[in-house]
């Protein structure tokens, strides 16, 4: 099926991994489909008549939003409504990738699909606004919400860390975040297997949660990634309340993710072997 499946996004760290597991799909970058013009990507959809469509692209300048949200909401959420029905519109399944960010982070449970959205700054707000048009659509439609992404592609957590691990002897890394970091390249093998079954079974669809395993907060990620790349970088875990930013983050990032498991046989991946094949694939590029 991979050859008709449609990809908005071709640079992003989900889109590359895409990339690598299904080279035979079309991938629509900027220069193709800008999703500041929701009307041309829905006008993409509706000529190449693709058998599903995945949506992978995405403002995700999280900070910047705040100052940017105008244009953070017709990205996350105009333009996947767009897309949505127009595939609506052709009977075919659309994936959308959203986030924990449409949840408040308060408590210390894993949210479930069906928990309480309240966003806590404008990314989330864009990208829960996205969800609701996705919704709306109608068709056949999912959401898939994930947390904490990273792979060797673009700029991530991982990458950030092995570049000021390697140059610092220690570094105070937020240890009150708690959340599943995800390789990309289990979110974009989660959307195959749903656009795949989708296609048979329209019912599966609906919004559900995917991260990876176990939780952790930022400093216990980072602590696995000095000790898998061997750096003797010193970890001093802090308070969100000592690092601030433009952007409110979620204290509390855990996903239940029982439901896709149920309903797609698709279990959370192991984080840290993500973390050990990633870390292999940017050695190789050295």
């Amino acid at each position: 099926m991979t050859g008709d499946i449609l990809v908005f996004g071709r640079t992003g760290q989900v889109a590359q991994e895409l990339g690598l597991l299904a080279p035979g799909a079309i991938y629509l970058g900027r220069d193709k489909a800008d999703l500041k013009d929701p009307r041309g990507c829905a006008e993409q959809i509706l000529s190449i008549r693709p058998r599903a469509v995945l949506n992978v692209a995405a403002y995700t300048a999280v900070d910047q939003a705040e100052a940017e949200e105008p244009e953070a909401r017709i990205i996350n959420g105009e333009a996947p409504a767009a897309m949505a029905r127009a595939a609506a519109e052709l009977d075919i399944p659309f994936l959308h990738v959203s986030t924990d960010y449409v949840f408040d982070g308060t408590g210390g449970q894993a949210r479930s699909e069906m928990a309480a959205t309240a966003p806590l700054g404008a990314y989330g707000r864009s990208k829960l606004m996205g969800e609701h048009g996705v919704e709306n659509a109608g068709g056949n439609w999912a959401v898939l919400r994930t947390s904490w992404v990273f792979s060797s592609f673009g700029n991530n957590f991982v990458k950030t860390m092995l570049r000021l691990g390697s140059a610092k002897d220690e570094l105070g890394i937020v240890g009150d975040q708690i959340g599943g970091p995800t390789p990309a390249k289990d979110i974009a093998a989660a959307l195959l297997v749903m656009a795949e079954q989708m296609s048979v079974d329209p019912g599966k669809g609906g919004i559900y949660h995917f991260a990876g395993a176990p939780d952790a907060s930022w400093a216990e990620f980072a602590q696995e990634i000095f000790a898998q790349a061997k750096l003797g970088c010193k970890i001093r875990e802090i308070a969100t309340a000592e690092y601030p930013t433009p952007a409110v983050r979620p204290l509390n990032s855990r996903l239940d993710c029982g439901a896709i498991a149920q309903r797609f046989g698709i279990r959370r991946p192991d984080w840290r072997e993500g973390l050990a094949e990633v870390l292999a694939r940017l050695e190789q590029i050295r």
